[in-house]
């Protein structure tokens, strides 16, 4: 309990008082700092184990059913993994890049399956909302995640990735998707743990590309802009990427030098 204070509230000193209020001891915040951080550290060494066993080299005569890393909450169905990187200020060290990994259940529900539930349990019709492109597609959500984080560079984080994947045995999944921003060493990482996972590059960052080219071409905030984008949208959505490459290699571009956002 002193533990999972320590982690979620905004210092070990008010975690200490909370402690305090919830079970009538007295615990300073140096002493939870010191079980947090003690804890934390057995849980990285026993991660960092877990990891080299994962990736170690096969072993003569090695059973190929034999799991390296113990199940522990598997993944039935469909699964996704997803890859990102944060910056995070660590004390008396400044700025420092975190990379991260999430493995998460993939729920696939009828078209408005979550609105017409929220409405029934409101039991109130929900407000107007404007139409999107979702409205007459199945609604995809993500549950149970587990994550690895940490200072890594990209293959240390595919090592705990890779053992972390084993641990939910999305290895033995229908359907595996990675849903990522596209960047190279995310896309290496994923080929190189899990080769069978379909990238996708997700909708934010792959609807700004397109408004980026859109604005560079045709200017910013024009009518030829947002009805070049929005078609191009439209196709996206639809899994027609191989319309909206050939949108960009029909783009006529008449600056010199060919803006950066196009090439």
């Amino acid at each position: 309990m002193a533990t999972r204070h320590g982690l979620r509230a905004p210092s070990f000193e008010q975690a200490a008082e909370d402690y305090s209020d919830a079970v009538g001891g007295a615990m300073s915040g140096s002493s939870l700092r010191r079980i947090t951080l003690g804890v934390g550290e057995e849980m990285a060494e026993q991660k960092e184990i877990e990891a080299e066993r994962a990736s170690a080299p096969a072993r003569r005569g090695e059973d190929p059913r034999f799991r390296r890393v113990a199940r522990q909450a598997p993944i039935l169905g469909q699964a996704n993994v997803s890859t990102d990187g944060t910056m995070i200020r660590l004390r008396d060290e400044g700025w420092k890049e975190v990379k991260i990994s999430a493995i998460s259940q993939v729920e696939v529900q009828p078209p408005g399956a979550k609105q017409a539930s929220s409405t029934q349990r409101s039991g109130s019709e929900p407000e107007h909302r404007r139409p999107s492109r979702r409205q007459e597609d199945p609604e995809v959500h993500l549950t149970a995640h587990s994550y690895c984080a940490g200072l890594w560079d990209a293959d240390e984080l595919g090592r705990h990735q890779y053992a972390e994947g084993l641990r939910r045995s999305i290895d033995q999944v229908e359907r595996l998707s990675s849903v990522n921003d596209g960047a190279p060493r995310i896309e290496r990482t994923t080929l190189t743990n899990v080769p069978e996972a379909v990238q996708i590059v997700d909708w934010s960052h792959a609807s700004g590309r397109l408004w980026a080219v859109g604005q560079a071409v045709y200017g910013e905030g024009s009518d030829k802009t947002k009805a070049w984008v929005e078609a191009n949208l439209d196709d996206l959505w639809a899994g027609q990427g191989w319309a909206v490459v050939g949108a960009l290699h029909g783009l006529q571009v008449d600056q010199c030098p060919v803006p950066d956002e196009v090439r």
